[in-house]
């Protein structure tokens, strides 16, 4: 609505520069193109203190924020007389509210209906400020005061009583928004105070745990995200009470120095341990420079992994001295690694060139099926053992391709074999063997069901001996 608003004004502004009235008319802007960001509404109070106390315009404007229907329903509220002046009906009376001579009676009753809608606007840009949680009391105030003094007899066509009525319902809801932000000014207030208390008391527990054991660097640390907080929380929340404020400050301030102190005299302790640490990581270096020209790549490897070990473990010798030293190690560590490296891709290139032989040989090996005959498999069989035999000796390929291809030729294997356990069955003796008695075992029991149908009268037992009968001669045909 607010934009709306802002529309409707700039769209109005070239309508009333000819417009007489009594009273002060729509604020005007000009209009910002499309292209051009749109500018931040108003508040109801600058909204309404931008309005003129007469305003001219050369013709109605034809581009309008407000739908015809609206300015129709306004419309009926008014009338123009011969000589252009306007009138509107407030209440039970009817009063002049301006003079539009030198246009259509049609343009001037809609120019001051649109005021109207203008008017009505501002009070609806109100209404939806005071569901903001931003708004001031100040700002409802002024507002309130500004738009009583226009919706007093203003100088617009519409339905005034409606419009009077709205401006009383927003000073009931201005007076009940005043009364929900100071109550929740009140429990911001709390809200932050309590919040600034935690802050305090966690730097209180940290100056308190401080001891042979404390980690001065994450200590430190913590001690820096406190007052960061300290300050984020003074920059981002509600102003507190300054007797409050000062009072948990002490306090905070307090903690602090408490573990600077503290710190001062790890920090003297300190500065020995790096002397120490020096010594002990160009020891390290030495080490790594006697190992970096080796070529026994797994025993060196682990050897360098027990040097890093040891250097994380000798502490720090200082910012510079730590930068310098560990560059030098990582020198030595680099001209042992690099040569590794170079080794590996050597033997990656080798590998690669295996992956492409084997998998020349597969293409020859899936020629090889499928078989349908016993000769087939043999043949097929004796061609893919001498592939076999070519492909144990060509050596590794990469890992993640071992499978597929190893895969591949299985399936070729497997394919021969089945014709060959195929041919296998059909030729073994024990098997006709069984074939043979079973087919004989059916042919006897088929015989006797024969008898036993005959001599039987109940249909339902016969009638379940010819069911039998039946699957039995389905297991015939199917061995014959």
């Amino acid at each position: 609505m607010a934009d709306e608003t802002v529309t409707e004004t700039e769209n109005t502004a070239a309508t009333e520069e000819q417009a007489t009235t009594p009273a002060p008319a729509v604020s005007e802007a000009k209009p910002t193109p499309a292209s051009m960001p749109k500018p931040h509404a108003p508040s109801p109070a600058a909204f309404a203190k931008k309005t003129p106390a007469k305003q001219h315009a050369a013709a109605p404007a034809q581009n309008s924020a407000y739908s015809e229907d609206d300015v129709k329903a306004a419309e009926a509220f008014g009338r123009v007389d011969e000589n252009g002046t306007v009138f509107v009906k407030d209440g039970e009376t009817e009063r002049e509210v301006g003079q539009f001579p030198d246009v259509s009676k049609e343009e001037a009753l809609a120019l001051y209906a649109r005021r109207f809608l203008d008017l009505k606007a501002k009070l609806d840009l109100l209404a939806g400020r005071l569901t903001s949680p931003n708004i001031k009391a100040r700002e409802i105030d002024e507002s309130l005061k500004l738009l009583g003094e226009e919706t007093t007899e203003p100088a617009v066509v519409g339905d005034i009583a409606a419009l009077k009525a709205q401006f009383e319902a927003l000073k009931a809801a201005g007076e009940a928004k005043k009364t929900e932000l100071a109550e929740a000014r009140k429990a911001a207030i709390a809200k932050a105070v309590a919040e600034r208390t935690v802050i305090v008391e966690k730097a209180e527990a940290l100056a308190a745990s401080l001891g042979d054991n404390t980690n001065w660097r994450s200590t430190a640390d913590k001690f820096r995200n406190l007052f960061d907080e300290w300050q984020n929380h003074q920059r981002t929340t509600i102003r507190i009470d300054k007797p409050e404020a000062e009072a948990l400050w002490k306090r905070f301030s307090a903690a602090r120095t408490t573990f600077n102190q503290a710190r001062r005299k790890w920090a003297q302790a300190r500065d020995n341990e790096r002397n120490h640490a020096k010594e002990v990581k160009e020891a390290i270096i030495a080490e790594a420079n006697e190992l970096k020209d080796s070529t026994a790549w797994g025993e060196t490897s682990r050897k360098f992994n027990d040097l890093m070990d040891r250097w994380k473990k000798a502490g720090r010798a200082g910012r510079t001295e730590d930068d310098e030293l560990w560059a030098k190690f990582r020198e030595a560590a680099d001209t042992f690694f690099n040569a590794r490296q170079a080794d590996r891709d050597q033997m990656n290139t080798a590998e690669k060139e295996n992956l492409a032989k084997k998998e020349e040989l597969l293409v020859k090996a899936e020629a090889l099926v499928p078989v349908k005959t016993d000769a087939e498999a043999k043949k097929a069989r004796q061609e893919l053992a001498k592939i076999q035999e070519e492909w144990d000796q060509i050596g590794y390929v990469p890992r993640e391709d071992m499978r597929r291809i190893e895969n591949r030729l299985d399936a070729v294997d497997k394919q021969i074999k089945s014709v060959e356990d195929a041919a296998w069955k059909q030729s073994d003796p024990e098997a006709d063997a069984r074939k043979s008695s079973f087919e004989e075992q059916l042919n006897a029991q088929l015989a006797e069901l024969d008898a036993k149908i005959a001599a039987e009268s109940d249909p339902k037992k016969k009638a379940k001996l010819e069911a039998e009968k039946a699957t039995k001669e389905q297991w015939l045909n199917a061995i014959k």
